[in-house]
């Protein structure tokens, strides 16, 4: 487990300042929900937590650790994408191997790691199938069996479900926040859907256009919302 916090954290793309100014902290083993309509800066966040992108100013902080310049590879982080993002030419074990293969772990060491987290998703039968004839929700669970593989210090889940029909999402959520509860990972997830957010999270940050407006636990936002726009989003409401 890891401490995550980020410090006046800021991306401009051209004018647009897609990230402004955001600071917050993730306690160790705490699952936080980046939370908010589409274009609010949410995967942008992420993007720079994992080091896909780089700040134009501010600081990303592991366990007080400023890794801010830091390449991808040597963040040890773990990502889910919104596509998955596997490899079509490889199998379900060689998706999960990638990985510990690129960071030069034997073979033995390799396939034993890959057969506990592949037990781990439910999918310890599947290590020679196709990923190709996998369907979404074991498609995604590969996904999550690559990114925890590593035993990342942090993981980042990047909307996860939305490829999902509506009746999967509901069991793949329950079956990926058992998986997380029980890893006891730090993690970041991004959605657009209050509903996932407040079933998944034990915080949430709510953002609007690159600002963070409001972070506390779902209840918090609900019932005591800082102001129009969290009020707005969060649920029905009346605005006395």
């Amino acid at each position: 487990m890891a401490k995550l916090q980020l410090l006046n954290l800021s991306h401009q793309f051209g004018n647009t300042r897609a990230v402004n100014q955001l600071s917050l902290l993730v306690d160790s083993g705490e699952i936080l929900t980046l939370l908010g309509p589409s274009g609010c800066g949410k995967t942008t966040t992420i993007r720079l937590i994992a080091g896909l992108l780089e700040p134009t100013s501010g600081q990303v902080l592991i366990d007080e650790q400023d890794i801010s310049s830091l390449p991808p590879e040597k963040r040890n982080i773990g990502m889910v994408f919104q596509s998955y993002a596997l490899f079509p030419h490889l199998n379900v074990f060689e998706n999960v191997a990638f990985g510990l293969k690129a960071r030069g772990y034997s073979a033995t060491v390799i396939k034993n790691k890959v057969e506990k987290a592949l037990t781990l998703v439910n999918l310890s039968e599947y290590h020679k199938r196709a990923v190709f004839k996998l369907s979404g929700g074991e498609q995604q669970r590969v996904s999550v069996a690559r990114a925890v593989v590593i035993e990342p210090k942090l993981l980042l889940l990047d909307e996860p479900l939305s490829n999902l029909d509506a009746s999967l999402r509901e069991q793949t959520r329950s079956q990926l926040s058992e998986l997380i509860h029980q890893l006891r990972i730090t993690t970041i997830f991004v959605t657009h859907d209050q509903e996932e957010a407040f079933a998944f999270s034990d915080r949430i940050a709510l953002l609007s256009d690159g600002i963070l407006q409001q972070v506390g636990a779902a209840q918090e936002l609900y019932f005591q919302p800082v102001n129009t726009f969290v009020a707005n989003f969060i649920g029905k409401s009346n605005i006395w």
